[in-house]
């Protein structure tokens, strides 16, 4: 058998596991969502997962107790917004499309002498009741697709959760399998977990539960205000919370605009205060404290991430977006030690 060369015999070695690799990403590619949240979930209950290990002794029953109680916290809630999320929609919807059809809206700009040209405007240049028809019509799909994907919704939870129990019980194994197959040392290994876990803990905690309280402090206001739909816009405020460099505002101050018009300017004056000073204050006093110094991204980057991700992973871009940029991040810091180290280069 002729020797080959070690050069040949390191490329084939490097094509072969790309291939193997892009090939194992394809076979995970329908599970990617289930994975992520997964593997997400599984970092944020760790601590809960060791404390009832100390107290069960069963790594079994301590995971399968630890995946009952996060089913709990995450499907309930979940389950109950979204059996009234689109009931609201589509009666928000049809409210506002009643006072649009009956001129209510316009009469109201009218009583204003200085906004009156800008009903006039409206009117000439711009399809109000064709634009809400529409949103309607979208909102009825909307309704149905949910309707039709619940099935698979379901499937995608079971899967989670059957993936949840694995990952919790058998951390230490795989954790340790990890670390002898990356070409990574130790410390550097151990470096880049870190930076993923506190990426992840920092999304969800400073992201996800700060843009649920906005949201929910928001749609409590538009409650007790007695504006349309305050389950759906509470939902709305809440995602753009998410969003950096936008937030719940972009919703409650047209929401000011509409109470305003009403005349209700004590409603009005309420909103805004409400929003300025506590839905606003919300996002400056629960970050630094949930998050801390965990998230060290410049706000561009933290945007990209979480736009982007979402835009290419869907919801599980809320997660993997800024995963992947600290990812790459400390691979760059890496192969910048490494090189430094180097004789020959700066």
């Amino acid at each position: 058998m002729p020797n080959i060369p070690r050069n040949v015999r390191s490329f084939s070695l490097v094509a072969a596991t790309t291939g193997g690799v892009y090939l194992c990403y394809l076979i995970a590619a329908p599970f990617l969502s289930a994975l992520t949240w997964a593997l997400a979930l599984t970092v944020l209950f760790s601590p809960f997962q060791v404390w009832l290990e100390s107290k069960l002794k069963h790594p079994n029953l301590a995971a399968m107790v630890a995946v009952l109680v996060i089913g709990a916290i995450v499907v309930v809630p979940t389950t109950f917004v979204v059996q009234h999320l689109v009931g609201q929609a589509a009666k928000g919807t049809e409210i506002i499309e009643k006072k649009i059809s009956s001129g209510e809206w316009r009469r109201a700009i009218q009583a204003q002498p200085r906004l009156a040209p800008i009903a006039d405007k409206i009117q000439r240049d711009l399809d109000l009741q064709g634009a809400v028809q529409t949103l309607a019509s979208w909102l009825s799909t909307t309704a149905g697709s949910l309707v039709t994907g619940s099935v698979f919704q379901a499937i995608n939870f079971c899967i989670v959760f059957y993936l949840l129990f694995f990952f919790l019980r058998d951390r230490r194994i795989a954790l340790h399998s990890f670390l002898i197959l990356s070409p990574l040392s130790k410390t550097e290994m151990e470096t880049m977990l870190g930076r993923i876990s506190d990426t992840i803990h920092a999304t969800a905690y400073g992201t996800l539960a700060v843009s649920s309280v906005q949201g929910l402090l928001g749609g409590l206001m538009f409650w007790w205000l007695g504006l349309p739909a305050p389950l759906l816009w509470g939902v709305v405020m809440a995602f753009l919370a998410v969003i950096p460099m936008l937030g719940a505002f972009v919703v409650w101050i047209p929401a000011v605009g509409f109470l305003a018009l009403e005349g209700s300017w004590g409603k009005a004056l309420t909103l805004i205060l409400w929003g300025m000073f506590v839905v606003g204050t919300v996002d400056n006093l629960l970050r630094p404290i949930l998050v801390g110094n965990r998230l060290k991204m410049h706000t561009v980057l933290a945007f990209l991430s979480v736009v982007g991700g979402l835009m290419l992973f869907g919801p599980a871009g809320l997660i993997l977006g800024p995963v992947a940029l600290t990812i790459t991040t400390m691979l760059l810091e890496i192969w910048r030690a490494r090189s430094n180290h180097r004789p020959g280069l700066p």
